[in-house]
């Protein structure tokens, strides 16, 4: 466990049943993670699905913590939080009920067989980058660039701001 907090933030999006809901109970779960302080969330955006078959539009947000624990054990929390909301991994880029990924821990870069941050598509995805400029436009992602110049990069095609948190 780090001695000091370390500030990470973590991705959500669900497109499969009660998102609205879904999502504020994940915001909540989010908000009480052990050894974590310091909430801030960005607004929520609707985004065009990614991936197989016929699916409806997401909402996603991104949230920023202070957190002691190491990066593992975080992401043992958000999985938990995923099963809680009734995730189930079938198909890649499926529909789902709750989708969270860690996006960045601190300035660290891991690469191990279950957790690979900074996230290795975040350069790539208008749904995380526009919600990590809500909070952190100025954030440098170790490896990749700043969130404010990753922005125009990618643009916000098929992504709509729908609320601030």
């Amino acid at each position: 466990m780090p001695t000091e907090a370390v500030c990470c933030y973590i991705s959500f999006g669900s497109n499969l049943g009660d998102s609205e809901r879904i999502i504020g109970i994940a915001l909540d779960a989010l908000r009480d993670l052990p050894e974590s302080q310091h909430f801030r969330c960005s607004a929520l955006y609707r985004s065009r699905a990614v991936g197989p078959g016929e699916q409806r539009d997401y909402i996603n947000g991104v949230v920023a913590i202070e957190t002691r624990l190491d990066a593992h054990d975080l992401l043992d929390h958000l999985q938990l939080i995923e099963q809680q909301a009734g995730r189930e991994r079938r198909i890649r880029w499926g529909a789902r009920t709750l989708d969270i990924d860690l996006l960045l821990f601190g300035n660290a870069v891991i690469d191990s067989a279950r957790l690979t941050v900074p996230h290795p598509r975040i350069a790539e995805r208008n749904f995380v980058l526009f919600p990590l400029a809500d909070i952190a436009p100025t954030l440098e992602i170790p490896g990749v660039g700043r969130v404010s110049e990753l922005c125009q990069t990618v643009g916000q095609q098929d992504l709509r701001r729908l609320i601030a948190n």
